[in-house]
């Protein structure tokens, strides 16, 4: 049982492939249809069944979820093979293990991810830059379970025996917000993907932050729900 529910969000907000995690899908997306990879739908927020499902609308491809079972081990299989390129090529971002070290030496608290990342990615994403070790990856929620983010809510919180307003979400993306409004728990948007602060806000997000560099301020904000110090930072 967890008395505080931490939910994650993988991608640009607590890690960063720059690009190589794009690269993998691609190689994926051409072993399994024999179509080269040439444009990208606006991925920020969309589960991966739904990345796939755009991704091959914008190549002339009708799909349906056979494929993408049929893609998903393909695109776990490039993850592990190519887990140490990853680490090379990518990070995690400014504060991440900070805040992620700092929330577990707190009692009652769990974290986990929900992520739109398959389950086997989002390990080996997490794993590359060592934040699995401050993640309680059995009870997260992701993207094979369902196409709307905001369904991956309640798995979550019933996997922890959590209620929704002892969890918060964080995460970069309107998707994030609206998922995790739409669960009823709080929302820590941070910009630090390709959404801007007003985007962000527009999406509903009370509070928006700049990243989570300032590591002590956002384990309060998690915890206590104090915005102001915090806030400040983010007008």
């Amino acid at each position: 049982m967890a008395t505080r529910l931490v939910l994650w969000d993988i991608d640009h907000t607590l890690v960063d492939t720059r690009g190589f995690g794009w690269a993998l899908f691609a190689e994926a997306f051409h072993q399994v249809t024999g179509v080269a990879l040439e444009r990208q739908p606006r991925i920020g927020g969309m589960t991966e069944p739904v990345i796939f499902r755009e991704t091959a609308r914008l190549h002339g491809l009708s799909t349906t979820r056979e494929e993408f079972d049929a893609f998903a081990p393909v695109l776990a299989e490039l993850h592990l093979r190519h887990a140490a390129e990853l680490r090379e090529r990518g990070h995690a971002l400014p504060g991440a293990a900070s805040v992620l070290a700092a929330l577990g030496r707190v009692p009652g608290v769990r974290q986990t991810v929900l992520t739109g990342n398959i389950r086997a990615t989002a390990h080996v994403k997490v794993a590359a830059y060592g934040l699995d070790r401050h993640l309680d990856l059995g009870i997260g929620a992701y993207g094979e379970e369902s196409e709307d983010r905001a369904e991956l809510v309640t798995p979550a919180l019933d996997r922890a025996g959590c209620p929704a307003s002892e969890a918060v979400l964080v995460g970069d993306t309107p998707g994030d917000v609206r998922a995790g409004l739409a669960g009823g728990v709080r929302v820590v948007a941070v910009a630090t993907g390709r959404c801007g602060r007003e985007e962000l806000r527009s999406a509903g997000a009370e509070v928006v932050v700049p990243d989570l560099s300032a590591h002590d301020d956002i384990v309060r904000l998690i915890m206590n729900g104090q915005t102001g110090a915090v806030r400040q930072r983010s007008l």
